[in-house]
């Protein structure tokens, strides 16, 4: 056979070859478009419940699967999934709050406590009495007694003035707690008239909680309100007479 026949033979022959290359290539490589927006719906659904993976440097899938590693928080119709408890991350997100308490470090980010152990660092509940600047981005409001309480993530926030900040507090009494402005127990309604911010109505209250309390040696947040059984109705009483006095005094509508 002459060599150009030889040439063109073997030329069709590694076409050939090459095509059968490429569609088998076709047919097994994943669909990368699809792989990417299974990556955008993971951060869509971590957002949602308060913290990215991407930003912990965490993979996305192991975050948020439905295998005892997230839980989900329904309390008070919050309804956020959060990373379970003694969950570990290799990083905490560039946004979280460094806190020095109890002589550990721990780091605050979108309502989830993390604490370093070893060279990676665990999700954690954060200690009672610890104080951040501000609150996470998804809280619900509670009322206790007339007193904003802040939930998230299993965690209760009361505004504490003298540091400006938030501080984690224990839970409250389950029969006292309000979704609405107002206590299931005494009935106290509170009105800002002059316009008051968020910030400085959580200043009021709790200036005008701490001075009722002390004047009446009753603290309704307090089991029994902190009194004898048999003097609960008079310090009660005398309690929201002068949370009402001080309120009214700061430019509130109290019924």
């Amino acid at each position: 056979m002459p060599n150009v026949t030889k040439a063109k033979m073997s030329a069709v022959a590694v076409s050939f070859i090459a095509a059968l290359a490429l569609v088998s290539f076709a047919v097994a490589a994943p669909d990368r478009d699809g792989d990417r927006r299974g990556d955008r719906v993971g951060d869509r659904g971590a957002v949602r419940g308060g913290d990215r993976v991407g930003d912990r440097g965490g993979n996305h899938d192991r975050g948020y699967r439905d295998g005892g590693e997230r839980v989900f928080d329904g309390r008070y119709h919050h309804d956020h999934y959060y990373p379970s408890r003694g969950f570990d991350v290799p990083m905490v997100p560039r946004a979280s709050v460094s806190v020095h308490f109890g002589g550990s470090n721990y780091f605050y980010h979108g309502g989830i406590w993390y604490r370093p152990f070893g060279p990676r660092f665990t999700v954690v509940a954060p200690p009672f009495g610890v104080i951040v600047p501000f609150l996470p981005p998804f809280y619900t409001t509670l009322w206790v007694r007339g007193l904003p309480y802040y939930y998230a993530n299993d965690v209760y926030y009361t505004w504490h003035p003298e540091d400006n900040g938030y501080i984690v507090t224990r839970p409250p009494d389950d029969e006292a707690v309000s979704t609405s402005a107002t206590s299931t127990n005494d009935q106290l309604f509170i009105y800002p008239k002059n316009g008051q911010s968020e910030t400085q109505q959580d200043d009021d209250r709790y200036q005008c909680h701490t001075w009722a309390a002390k004047e009446s040696s009753f603290d309704p947040t307090l089991p029994s309100g902190g009194v004898p059984a048999n003097e609960n109705s008079d310090k009660r009483a005398a309690y929201f007479r002068a949370m009402t006095a001080c309120l009214e005094g700061r430019g509130y509508s109290v019924k």
